[in-house]
């Protein structure tokens, strides 16, 4: 199974820094990497950002997507926009957007669903608060998650999507599970996806971890048999260490 390495920029990046950027990266080889590369840039760098990046051998997709066509939702994208923009992917459920902004489960299924039937490819995250982890609970919290955003959902197959396991309190804090607990929760997530739809169907579903993932940590994450890949925030905006992690991912049989 191809590993997939996306970088979440969140609310960073500027025109000429990012083109930059994407000069680097195919200086230093990502259009040769043995893994997809997609790139999350801000909604206003997409269309400057996808050509070069489709150079690079890297693709680009939002940050958030919104689940109607158009209309009074001021501030929000909609998948068309996305595709209009170049984008091919977006993301659903970053745990900023649930428990920053506060987005509900239901929120989150009806943007992983309207921005599949349009056409793009979505990474659905998923993953526990620390008040949660230690209370016991995070296989109940994600075990949920998965649940409310798979369980009669017909427009999803496991070329259109990705989910991403990050535990809220790795994110942005130096944290990182330890590669087994990591590999553990992976394992997990792919029973539930396999219960709710079919064994065939998780077995082919790459899921990928976030949560401080860095150039010295990435070769154990990503060595882990169930860890098909890496949703990279921090370490992603400078060329050298995205990179890096990129080539953290071991070759393929």
């Amino acid at each position: 199974m191809k590993q997939i390495i996306g970088g979440n920029w969140k609310m960073n990046g500027s025109r000429l820094a990012s083109l930059e950027f994407l000069r680097e990266m195919k200086r230093l080889g990502s259009e040769y990497a043995s893994s997809d590369i997609v790139l999350f840039p801000p909604f206003t760098l997409l269309p400057l950002m996808t050509d070069a990046a489709a150079d690079a051998g890297i693709e680009t997709g939002g940050q958030d997507v919104f689940w109607l066509e158009k209309g009074a939702f001021t501030g929000e994208i909609s998948p068309a926009m996305l595709v209009d923009a170049g984008a091919s992917w977006f993301i659903a459920g970053h745990s900023e957007r649930r428990h920053v902004i506060g987005e509900t489960d239901e929120i989150v299924r009806r943007k992983l669903e309207t921005g599949l039937e349009t056409g793009l490819r979505g990474i659905l995250c998923v993953g526990e608060l620390i008040e949660e982890r230690e209370a016991g609970k995070t296989e109940e919290v994600v075990r949920r998650q998965v649940q409310s955003a798979l369980e009669g959902l017909d427009c999803v197959s496991p070329e259109n999507f990705v989910i991403a396991y990050e535990p809220v309190w790795a994110i942005g804090t130096g944290l990182t599970a330890t590669p087994d607990e990591a590999d553990r929760m992976h394992s997990l997530i792919r029973e539930w996806v396999a219960a709710i739809k079919s064994n065939d169907f998780a077995d082919n579903t790459r899921i990928q971890y976030g949560g401080s993932v860095k150039p010295d940590n990435a070769a154990e994450i990503l060595s882990r048999p169930s860890i098909n890949g890496a949703l990279v925030g921090g370490a992603s905006l400078k060329p050298e260490s995205f990179m890096d992690i990129i080539k953290a991912v071991p070759l393929q049989e």
